[in-house]
């Protein structure tokens, strides 16, 4: 048994929970698309590509999807309106299936990796610091002891969340509080996690994303004070994204796939919004895994992301 065991009836629940505005959203856009029509014809096809488009899938991976379904409607010149939503989910299950994002039920730290280091980024606002305190209850719940590094030094209230964050999960925070060196921070965080044999280590970092010069200044830094340790940290790069604010979310990761080494998204936000197509436009168009969600208040309700699960509460008729 891994960290997270298996995918459990309440973590579904809570998924399907999370999902329903965008489920719900996408049903009543879907029945208007097929209102009055025996099959798929073109104007179907038109009225489905302003389905996606507005459910923040984004305009190359809604072409994609019209695409593969066209290709559908040519093998069966009747294919009938009414299994639009079925064959809209087999499509999109397919094409989370070809980019890197896997159908993850688990996820272990790597043995010969401790402690094993994340870095995340991403700007302020979009739960960031709240994502790091629910991954430290999670792998602190799993039996792994963890220390977190408040490097996000520009905002008094990110240290401060994030120390609020160590007590009550109950995980030590090395912090040196505001306007400090975020590397020196780094050093110290990797340095304690070394010293107390920590598995993990999960250092905050600063949002600023509109001084891309300073912000690939400030993480290479930090990786370089990281790698005095630890020759290959961090393992892992970490992006949050806020789901809700759509497109947003897409310019967000484009800046920061830039800027740094992105190896894994987590997108928070989802139970608040009709917008969850973002998370198959994001997973499509970047290649980088979609490693958790956020769908609900609860540090429970950030979940490991099992694109079998998304798409079937994603389509779950409420």
């Amino acid at each position: 048994m891994g960290i997270f065991g298996f995918f459990s009836k309440e973590k579904k629940e809570s998924l399907d929970q999370g999902l329903q505005k965008t489920s719900e959203s996408i049903f009543s856009k879907l029945s208007k698309a097929v209102v009055g029509k025996s099959k798929v014809d073109e104007d179907v096809l038109d009225e489905l590509e302003e389905v996606l488009i507005s459910s923040d899938l984004g305009v190359e991976t809604t072409v994609k999807i019209i695409q593969r379904i066209e290709e559908r409607v040519a093998r069966d010149k009747y294919l009938n309106a009414s299994e639009l939503d079925l064959i809209l989910r087999e499509e999109i299950a397919l094409l989370l299936a070809e980019n890197n994002t896997q159908d993850l039920l688990d996820f272990e730290l790597p043995a010969d990796k401790k402690p094993y280091v994340i870095l995340v980024v991403g700007v302020n606002g979009v739960g960031k610091t709240t994502t790091i305190g629910k991954l430290a209850y999670l792998f602190k719940n799993a039996g792994k002891s963890v220390v977190l590094g408040a490097a996000d030094t520009f905002r008094a209230a990110a240290v401060d969340q994030l120390i609020l964050w160590g007590n009550r999960v109950g995980v030590p925070v090395v912090s040196h509080g505001m306007n400090t060196d975020p590397a020196s921070v780094a050093y110290d965080a990797i340095k304690q996690g070394l010293d107390t044999k920590a598995d993990l280590v999960i250092i905050d970092t600063a949002g600023r994303l509109h001084t891309k010069v300073n912000l690939m200044n400030e993480l290479t830094k930090i990786k370089r004070v990281m790698q005095k340790f630890i020759p290959e940290a961090p393992h892992e790069i970490m992006l949050v994204l806020d789901g809700s604010t759509g497109q947003n979310a897409f310019m967000q990761a484009k800046e920061f796939t830039k800027a740094t080494e992105v190896s894994s998204l987590a997108i928070t936000k989802l139970d608040g919004t009709a917008k969850g197509g973002v998370v198959i436009g994001i997973s499509d168009q970047f290649k980088i895994p979609v490693k958790f969600i956020g769908v609900g208040e609860k540090m429970t309700d950030l979940q490991l992301f099992n694109r079998t699960e998304f798409v079937d509460s994603l389509f779950k008729k409420n």
